[in-house]
Formats: C-alpha cells, structure tokens, sequence
C-alpha cells in the first residue's frame, strides 16, 4: 500500500508541475509558485484541521519548517538554472539528484534493500534521466563563455535536486503523531519566504485570470502528492518511498504527449519502460 501511495504521490507531483508549466507560459514562474504556495496552504490547513487531531509540537514544526525552505530555494534555483542553461541538462540533473538523496539518506539511516530493491532503486534513477532528457544536441555549449554557463547551471541544477531530495527526508524526520500539520509549517514557511523575496524585489502578485486557475490548481495537486508521501512514508522505508515519489517527471512527460501532442523521444519511452520495471521491482522485493 506504501509503494502505491508514493507512486500516486509522484503521479499528483507531475500533474502538479504540468499544471504550474501551463501557468507560467503567460506569467512570471516566481508570482505562479506564490499563487501555488497559497493554495497549498489553506488545501494543508483543511486536511490538517479534518484528519489531525493531536496537534504538532516544535520538534514538527522545525522539521516541516525546515523542509519547506528547502523546497522553495529549491524551486528558485531550479528557475535560476534553467534561465542560464539547457533544459535537456538541467532536467535531468535535478530529477536525479532529488531521487538520490532520499535513498542515501534511507540507507544510511539503517534502511535494508534485498537484491531485487538494489535493482529496482538503478532502474528508477535512470528512468529519471532518461524520462526528463529532451533537449537538442544542437544546444551543445560550442564556446568557452558557454561551457562556463554550463557548468554553473549544472551546480545550480544540483543544488536545487538537493533542495527538492532534502524536502522529502526532512518531512521523514517529523513525528508519527503530528499528522499533516508538519506540512501546514512546511507551506507556512516557504509562502514567508516567497512574499519576502517579492517586496525585496516589488514584484506584482497579479496574475491573469487563466494563469491564476492553473497556479492555485497546480498548488492544490502538490499538496495532494505531499500528503500521500507524507503518509507513505510513515509507514514504509524512506530509501524506496522517497526514490518512488521522485519518478514524477514521468506523468510530466505523459500528460504533455497525450494532452499538449508533444513528441516523446525514443529514450523517453524507454525511461517510462524502466519506471514501470523499477515499481514491479520495489514491489516484489
């Protein structure tokens, strides 16, 4: 049931950044993560307050607190990384890391994987890349001023990977009797962080009415997949939980073929193929 709930985590959070991509073709990334932020929370506050009853300590509250600063610095190196480099680069290099992350941290925390685990953990990080390449050769970095830009975005990349893979064990680390709420500090945290940024910088908060829709919508999806990790992970091992909540980029990548009529690169289709070979074999194992 754990690894079902953190493969529909990883389905919510792919719709979640589809939705939020959508949002962002006719209005500033950083005005849609605020937009997104917002509904998050109050969609956090309304699961907390029905299905938490015993309240959250301090210990949860820097935990999930934590973990969404994390996340939104994340988030606004990842913005950074894909302005000053390539897609097919930066993509992959933070999908990876944030699935690595968690599974280190799983396993040094004493988490045990058979055989069959090991295997299905290589599948999963490479069907992470494989899924989230889908740039041209043709963006290749041809000058020296180029390569620099290049190796900075890849740091930035792996900067922000880890910001997204700290989210997921940091949220592991807070209290089975805390319910959801560390998630409403989570969202508190990262909405603080956010508008801070925007004053500092004056930025309107305006959205068009479209755009608008699909952020608060985008915000709500991401905090589903938030809940069922948090839960999953409650009652499974955070190596395999977390690397099964990171195979998001894969329901991405499905609903822009299917709705948006995207063409999906032959590699592409094989990264959806080791996806599903790695659930089968998490499964079993």
């Amino acid at each position: 049931m754990n690894l079902f709930l953190a493969l529909a985590s990883a389905m919510v959070l792919g719709s979640a950044d589809f939705v939020g991509g959508l949002a962002t073709k006719h209005a500033r990334a950083a005005v849609v993560v605020c937009w997104s932020n917002m509904a998050g929370l109050l969609t956090a506050l309304v699961f907390a307050g029905l299905l938490s009853r015993d309240g959250t300590g301090w210990s949860d509250a820097f935990w999930g607190g934590l973990a969404g600063l994390c996340g939104s610095v994340g988030a606004i190196l990842l913005y950074r990384a894909l302005a000053q480099g390539v897609m097919s680069v930066v993509a992959p290099t933070t999908a990876a890391a944030a699935a690595a992350l968690p599974v280190g941290a799983g396993v040094l925390s004493g988490d045990r994987l058979t055989g069959l685990a090991v295997v299905g953990v290589l599948c999963a990080l490479a069907s992470v890349l494989l899924v989230s390449l889908s740039g041209d050769s043709a963006d290749d970095p041809d000058s020296a001023a180029d390569r620099r830009r290049m190796i900075r975005s890849v740091g930035l990349a792996l900067l922000a990977g880890a910001g997204f893979g700290l989210f997921f064990v940091l949220l592991a680390h807070t209290s089975d009797n805390a319910g959801l709420w560390p998630l409403v500090w989570a969202r508190c945290a990262s909405l603080t962080l956010l508008l801070a940024l925007g004053l500092i910088r004056r930025t309107p908060l305006r959205l068009p009415s479209h755009s608008a829709r699909l952020a608060l919508l985008s915000g709500v999806l991401d905090m589903g997949s938030s809940i069922l990790f948090l839960v999953a992970v409650k009652g499974g091992s955070l190596a395999i939980i977390g690397l099964l909540a990171s195979l998001y980029p894969v329901s991405t990548v499905l609903l822009a073929r299917f709705v948006l009529k995207e063409r999906i690169r032959r590699i592409q289709h094989v990264g959806v193929v080791l996806a599903l070979g790695s659930v089968l074999l998490l499964a079993w194992s």
